[in-house]
């Protein structure tokens, strides 16, 4: 198989991971968020950033390193894996020393037992770390596809079941603890990789001088993007905090899977284009242009049919997540212009670059951050806006001096998929605004006529992203073999 087949075919089965996988954990929540209240997913917000900086730590950017380095040895994988399961036990019990502090700092008795619980996924995704990456080295995301559909739909279906139960927050707790679990069983029964009892210090520090740069400036953007959680909880109210984790999560299911999508596949293909510039660049644009035309076209027509997505799939109780959906879609419609430019930079070894753009971007981010706490949520968001295109010129920035794709031709190559995605967006919202009917009749409505005004339009004007990026699934999804 071509690196450009492999490629497709991995961007294929990571396609239906996100959208199929984390679909389903998607739809077990929109169920969930029915059956439990704002204060409970609230709660589990908090935690969200205790469970993620341990986890940046766990894996300290040697998945990366791993999967960059040309020749990796058993001796390679074998070390990297202690260290995992090491730092993840390490962190487990560091989590179930302070739990009673993060208790007593966020007024919220239940946190104390709820954390020390939770955190036993810090070990279990420890011992799965290298199996995900070995088989995101060899572009495999089929197997990886499975396991994330059947592990979340198991997972789920006991959640549910729980909630239905009147087991209250510990549904939630069971939903991530029993979909982790499943998937590295899964991954060591159907992935033929072994550990031997070796440890190479020599191995260690090589792969660390290129993923202990990762590890700074990944545990920095996974504090940027938790610590609202964090300030909401302890700032405002674990309802508040719920309303807000609910819009953030929708906008995340085409945002942040699209911007996974593209850090998984793109970087392991791109690699092995790093030496050939004029290749590189090439290949870079056309993902650009065909992501993006993707972004524009579900992020637009999420924030316009906000107020209907709520009200039809998790209710009146949720009314209040509307509008910090509605913003943070247009926080989130960067994201994977993000991802992009900062793989373009570890592709290329510069992974001190990519520190340092971390570290200035998130400094920016604080006081966003006071005027969350001043000003409330909505004023919060506002500055989050601005910040995403801060950042955005800064990754733009040096990637393009890399390659020679900067900016401002970034983004004359999108702006095209923009309004076209604007002007579906547009009746959409229109369609809302004139229709006197039942919140479901005018969701499903507002779907239909988004999706026809954007084949149809693109159909009409032969527009040159849709066509590349329906080329690739028509001809893949045609020879698909499940």
């Amino acid at each position: 198989m071509s690196l450009k087949q492999k490629a497709i075919h991995g961007f294929i089965w990571s396609f239906i991971d996100a959208f199929a996988g984390q679909g389903v954990q998607f739809i077990i929540g929109i169920i969930l968020a029915r059956l439990l209240s704002p204060h409970e997913f609230g709660i589990i917000g908090m935690l969200t950033i205790f469970i993620a900086v341990s986890q940046s730590f766990i894996n300290s950017g040697f998945a990366n390193a791993l999967i960059r380095k040309k020749n990796c040895t058993q001796v390679d994988y074998s070390t990297v894996f202690f260290f995992n399961v090491f730092v993840g036990t390490l962190f487990f019990v560091l989590i179930n020393i302070v739990s009673s502090s993060i208790s007593v700092f966020f007024n919220e008795p239940k946190i104390e037992l709820v954390l020390s619980v939770l955190c036993f996924v810090l070990i279990i995704d420890s011992f799965s770390i290298i199996q995900r990456t070995i088989l995101t080295k060899r572009i495999d995301f089929k197997l990886q596809t499975r396991i994330s559909v059947i592990s979340g739909f198991i997972a789920g279906i006991i959640a549910v079941l729980a909630a239905y139960n009147d087991f209250g927050i510990w549904s939630l707790v069971l939903l991530q603890l029993i979909r982790q679990s499943l998937v590295g069983i899964f991954l060591w029964l159907w992935n033929d990789w072994r550990p031997t009892i070796v440890f190479s210090f020599d191995a260690f520090k090589e792969m660390f001088g290129f993923g202990s740069k990762l590890l700074i400036s990944g545990l920095i953007d996974t504090i940027y993007k938790n610590i609202y959680y964090f300030v909401i909880g302890k700032y405002f109210s674990p309802v508040e905090l719920g309303y807000y984790s609910r819009a953030d999560q929708f906008k995340n299911l085409p945002s942040q899977n699209i911007t996974g999508i593209i850090q998984r596949v793109s970087y392991p293909v791109l690699v092995k284009q790093q030496d050939d510039i004029p290749m590189l660049r090439n290949s870079y644009r056309k993902l650009i242009r065909s992501i993006m035309f993707l972004t524009f076209v579900l992020m637009l027509g999420m924030a316009a049919s906000a107020k209907y997505i709520i009200l039809v799939l998790i209710g009146e109780k949720w009314f209040n997540s509307i509008i910090y959906l509605q913003m943070l879609c247009f926080v989130g419609m960067l994201y994977p212009l993000h991802a992009l430019n900062l793989n373009m930079l570890n592709v290329q070894g510069r992974s001190d670059i990519f520190l340092w753009l971390e570290i200035i971007k998130k400094i920016l981010a604080i006081p966003i951050i006071i005027i969350g706490i001043s000003f409330g949520i909505k004023s919060m968001i506002m500055g989050m806006m601005i910040n995403t295109w801060i950042a955005y010129y800064l990754n733009s920035y040096w990637s393009g001096k890399l390659i020679g794709y900067s900016m401002l031709e970034q983004l004359k190559d999108i702006f095209p998929s923009f309004i076209l995605a604007s002007i579906s967006a547009i009746v959409i919202y229109l369609t809302g605004e004139i229709l006197n009917t039942s919140d479901f009749i005018v969701l499903a409505i507002q779907i239909i006529l988004g999706i026809l005004v954007t084949i149809g339009v693109s159909e009409a004007i032969k527009f040159q992203d849709y066509f590349y990026l329906k080329g690739i699934l028509v001809e893949k999804f045609s020879t698909l073999k499940i």
